[in-house]
């Protein structure tokens, strides 16, 4: 009813709602726990939610959950069922990424394996293989376009910047669609400016430092003018396009 909280009887039909097994005196036994007995006072969303979090069924959903979402090694690498010729052909393409991810890094949604220091080893290992990905994008784009006649700085600026913004658009849609704008664009700006901040000093600072290795790094600058103008300009876009809109 819109009042910010929650009746007895709104509680009733939700939780019903959620756990249709539910049983009268499971309903009585949530109901007692949740509101003081003979008691017309409403209860907190947040309280709700606080409650249900450590209820037996929502750690029965979990359970559950995990179990479905741990998949063997051997489910991860078998081609899909009945997926049609382009499903076939997009695990052919997508198998050497798939591939190297599974036997390499660890599925943390595995039981015994979602507590622990399991996800930073895992997360250490994929920034590496981003790493190894990266290597070999950049060589075979570069390639490609030698062998085309495009130049490597439009290559870049096109299918490369094209093919490494697809996360950044996908995170951004989804907090977008969660009501959180502000977040999706600061997710487009700072990423960029990670990517000049950290992902470009990082790599040199270490490649100097290493021994053996000159102590000096060349970077190839054609077209860098036009990079820059170009940020610079989707700065002001965006700035003006959330001052106009309120």
């Amino acid at each position: 009813d819109h009042s910010g909280g929650i009746h007895i009887l709104e509680f009733k039909t939700m939780l019903q709602e959620i756990e249709p097994d539910v049983t009268p005196v499971e309903l009585d036994l949530a109901t007692r726990e949740c509101f003081k007995e003979g008691s017309n006072s409403e209860l907190a969303f947040d309280a709700f939610v606080e409650w249900y979090f450590q209820s037996t069924w929502y750690l029965k959903h979990a359970k559950v959950a995990e179990e479905d979402e741990a998949k063997s090694m051997c489910e991860n690498l078998s081609p899909p069922k009945d997926c049609g010729f382009f499903g076939f052909a997009k695990y052919v393409f997508l198998f050497p990424l798939v591939a190297t991810l599974t036997l390499t890094v660890p599925d943390v949604r595995r039981p015994g394996m979602v507590k622990g220091y399991w996800c930073y080893f895992a997360f250490i290992l994929s920034i590496g293989w981003i790493g190894i990905y990266s290597y070999f994008m950049v060589g075979w784009a570069e390639t490609i376009g030698n062998t085309i006649g495009i130049d490597s700085f439009i290559m870049g600026l096109t299918f490369l910047a094209a093919g490494t913004s697809v996360p950044d658009l996908l995170s951004s849609v989804i907090v977008a669609r969660m009501g959180k704008g502000d977040m999706a664009v600061s997710s487009s700006i700072g990423s960029n400016i990670f990517d000049i901040l950290v992902g470009l000093p990082v790599p040199w600072l270490v490649y100097t430092l290493w021994p053996s290795k000159p102590s000096f790094v060349t970077i190839g600058a054609d077209g860098v003018w036009i990079s820059i103008m170009i940020l610079l300009g989707m700065l002001v876009l965006i700035i003006a396009c959330i001052h106009l809109s309120g």
